[in-house]
């Protein structure tokens, strides 16, 4: 037919040379490979846990931080020691997030990855300003456990427009910041997941050092859940994660020591939630806070509204 270019075919191989297997060849996104083998995949045990000891360290140890250094060190108006640590954060996950990517046996969407890296990058520093002035504001007295507006401090602020500017920042920090941060990070996680399948049975144990590991993980996942407000996100990401596992299933085919890692990490991180809400379940103040369907108290709320006052009270002892 005019105007139709024929495709020349791949030359044939020699007789008795070796027939190319998983050879990579250019495509419209990108170099992909021929054909998706499953591959034995090592316990990544250097990556998972430079990604607890960081999330531990420069996510969580942030706000503590800012709270046990002096302030003379780190004045108000300057940013402080748990800025840093976002900082830092901000610039490590995304690298680790890669290359977790990278060790993954099977070839994985890279333009979703790229996206998704730089949605997490802008997410997590957006969060980084309006979580730096929304902690400095607990030195003159803001309390987590009370809206922006039931606030005492926030009040007495004239003109009132200002409470506006107060709850952007907060809808900044809380609502856009998290989603940005949060939405693509689960994402990566559930992307590299797809790749943690193998037929060998053999494959599928866990060494000790993830068994060591995944306590300290689960406890991560429980803080990044309750604090950040992403039960819906982290429920959606763990159902899809078990669809696919069943999926796999039938197919004959079991979950790595990376992917149980991951699985059993989440499976214990809902057991902690539920045991989180259990015991704050008839808390009155934190219920009326948190007034909707889904009760799920943030740690920082539950510090302000019960542990301050008596670390106040030990310190003026």
């Amino acid at each position: 037919m005019q105007g139709t270019a024929r495709r020349r075919p791949f030359p044939a191989a020699a007789p008795g040379s070796p027939q190319p297997t998983g050879q990579l060849y250019p495509g419209r996104h990108g170099t992909v490979k021929n054909e998706d083998t499953f591959k034995t995949s090592p316990f990544h045990l250097d990556l998972w846990f430079y990604f607890t000891l960081q999330n531990w360290v420069l996510d969580f140890g942030r706000p503590i931080a800012m709270i046990i250094l002096p302030l003379e060190w780190f004045p108000l108006n300057k940013p402080s020691a748990g800025d840093y640590f976002h900082m830092a954060y901000n610039v490590i996950t995304p690298f680790l997030l890669l290359k977790l990517i990278e060790r993954s046996p099977k070839t994985l969407p890279r333009s979703m990855v790229y996206v998704s890296i730089i949605m997490f990058v802008m997410g997590a520093s957006i969060h980084l300003v309006g979580d730096s002035v929304n902690h400095r504001l607990i030195f003159s007295g803001y309390q987590h456990h009370l809206s922006v507006r039931e606030n005492p401090i926030i009040k007495n602020l004239k003109p009132e427009t200002l409470i506006d500017s107060f709850e952007l920042l907060y809808y900044y920090d809380e609502y856009l910041g998290h989603s940005m941060w949060y939405i693509p990070f689960f994402l990566i996680l559930f992307i590299y997941f797809t790749g943690c399948f193998t037929p060998v049975e053999e494959d599928s144990r866990m060494p000790v050092p993830a068994l060591l590991l995944m306590g300290p993980s689960s406890l991560y996942y429980w803080y990044l859940v309750t604090e950040g407000q992403i039960f819906i996100l982290y429920i959606f990401t763990f159902f899809a994660m078990m669809a696919l596992v069943m999926h796999q299933k039938r197919k004959g085919l079991v979950l790595d020591s990376n992917g149980l890692f991951l699985f059993y990490s989440f499976i214990i991180t809902l057991v902690l939630i539920a045991v989180w809400v259990v015991w704050l379940w008839n808390d009155k103040i934190l219920r009326k806070k948190y007034p909707g369907v889904i009760y799920i108290p943030e740690p920082w709320a539950f510090y302000t509204l019960h542990l301050s006052n008596l670390h106040a009270a030990k310190e003026s002892l």
